[in-house]
């Protein structure tokens, strides 16, 4: 007999939580018979968990495997996109791209708590505005008002590089696991946070945040003060808001979820609906364009009268009609950032489950004692690349910076020789010559989805394209992700 996994992990984990609840925090291991949660045996402490909470502004994304890669022409022959068949974990992405007014609230709170005494914070942190200039077209009214004007609010945000981008996924996740604290009486809001005096949820669970306490978890721990901090094993804080690898992006936007029978994919898309034309094929839609893009020259929204994608520029975020997934604009109105660092041939290079390219192996920095070293001057905690010594014994990697691993280290080099082997960290003469012959380096980022100024072309989910990390334009946004534990299936 058959099961559905969905119905059987869901059993599975209200079966366990039931058993819990029923020994009256009594439970007992069942490969040391020792009592869990009593004083009397130690006071190792196991909590009841059974879902992950989904975070504010997400959808769960239920993973798979797929052929990952050119679904169209390849017009541009790059071959960057070889077609791959990879298998991509359950996540958590953001419905719609980020918006102004979300990055207008994050430049608020960054003022607010280091404008005083760190405004390079907040500079650092501020779009480009500027990139709406160009040289024979008129748009300084979106230099001035695209931003932060309340007709905008709801547009995607643009002008952010890569970099910035990252920095406002690690703003979100203290705020959301911040929020998450006062609303389950853990602490009490505290709007009067400065300087390194900011929730920081590394820093919490090291330590080295106190915040206004509300009220500690209880500690079961016979030596300890009977009260305690909330811990990572206690399932309560969410995961780390950051970008989506570019497996992700192209795997939440193709949506296949809705067009498979069991495990066999009807047809394999071409966008994120089905068919091959932009057009909707609905009868209260028919003839309407399913996503903001440039549909030829010098038409960018279509005849008065009848604005066919009613952008001339960007569009709200919630506009045109969700993919499979749930999600808004997954082709066109913004390119979006992704996680991942461009090589041509990553395809052939990345592994099969959760490719990605772009790991940079670090630990918490300590200190002579062998504890977290404390925090920076904007209440982090410290990492360090891990060392070649640490990571001599290992199978699995052998250095912190794994970025051009098999495509771009020294030793992929065409130019490699054994006797020329440097010392780690001097590149040698590399594969890209950056600038003479290549514009493709270690801060190359790879951006995805077309938008509202490209052709239908850079729509298709499979293309690809790279921007320099510190870079921004007028046509790239981002969303978040976040990585699901647990079971891949959502209940």
């Amino acid at each position: 007999m058959t099961r559905n996994p969905k119905i059987f992990f869901a059993f599975t984990a209200f079966f366990a939580a039931v058993i819990f609840l029923s020994s009256c925090g009594k439970e007992t291991s069942p490969t040391t018979g020792w009592t869990y949660n009593d004083p009397r045996t130690g006071g190792f402490q196991v909590t009841p968990y059974q879902e992950q909470e989904t975070g504010p502004g997400l959808v769960f994304i239920e993973g798979g495997t797929f052929v990952m890669g050119r679904t169209e022409q390849d017009v541009m022959f790059d071959w960057n996109n070889q077609p791959r068949r990879v298998t991509v974990s359950s996540f958590y992405m953001d419905e719609t791209e980020v918006r102004n007014i979300d990055y207008v609230e994050y430049l608020y709170w960054l003022g607010r708590v280091f404008g005083e005494t760190y405004p390079e914070v907040l500079r650092k942190a501020l779009p480009d505005t500027l990139v709406w200039r160009e040289r024979l077209a008129y748009n300084e009214p979106y230099v001035y008002n695209y931003l932060r004007h309340p007709a905008y609010r709801d547009y995607p945000v643009v002008g952010v590089s890569w970099v910035q981008a990252a920095d406002y996924a690690a703003w979100r996740t203290d705020r959301v696991n911040e929020m998450i604290l006062i609303r389950e009486g853990i602490l009490e809001w505290n709007p009067d946070q400065l300087n390194e005096d900011n929730f920081n949820t590394e820093a919490y669970l090291a330590g080295q945040y106190e915040g206004l306490v509300r009220e500690n978890m209880r500690d079961l721990d016979p030596r300890g003060t009977g009260e305690r901090r909330v811990r990572r094993e206690d399932g309560i804080l969410l995961p780390a808001y950051r970008l989506p690898t570019e497996a992700e992006w192209e795997f939440a936007a193709l949506g296949l979820i809705g067009n498979t029978i069991y495990e066999r994919i009807v047809e394999r898309r071409l966008y994120p609906w089905n068919g091959a034309v932009l057009r909707s094929s609905e009868r209260r839609t028919m003839g309407t364009i399913m996503a903001n893009i440039q549909r030829g020259r010098g038409d960018l929204m279509g005849v008065a009268g009848n604005l066919n994608d009613a952008g001339e520029i960007t569009v709200p975020v919630y506009a045109y009609w969700p993919n499979d997934y749930g999600l808004y604009n997954m082709a066109g109105n913004v390119n979006e950032w992704v996680k991942d660092v461009f090589r041509p041939l990553s395809h052939e290079d990345v592994a099969d489950f959760r490719p990605f390219r772009g790991n940079v192996f670090q630990l918490p920095l300590l200190d002579d004692e062998g504890n977290i070293a404390p925090k920076d001057s904007l209440g982090r905690i410290i990492y360090r690349n891990v060392t070649a010594e640490e990571s001599a014994t290992r199978r699995n990697y052998r250095y912190a910076d794994n970025i051009g691993h098999r495509d771009g280290e020294f030793a992929s080099s065409i130019y490699f020789r054994e006797e020329e082997r440097l010392e780690e960290g001097d590149p040698g003469r590399l594969m890209y010559d950056y600038g003479v012959s290549s514009l493709i380096n270690d801060e190359a980022r790879v951006y995805k989805g077309g938008s509202w100024r490209d052709r239908p072309y850079w729509i298709v989910p499979g293309t690809r394209r790279f921007l320099d990390q510190n870079e921004a334009t007028n046509d790239i946004g981002f969303r978040c992700a976040m990585t699901r534990v647990g079971s891949p299936v959502g209940y």
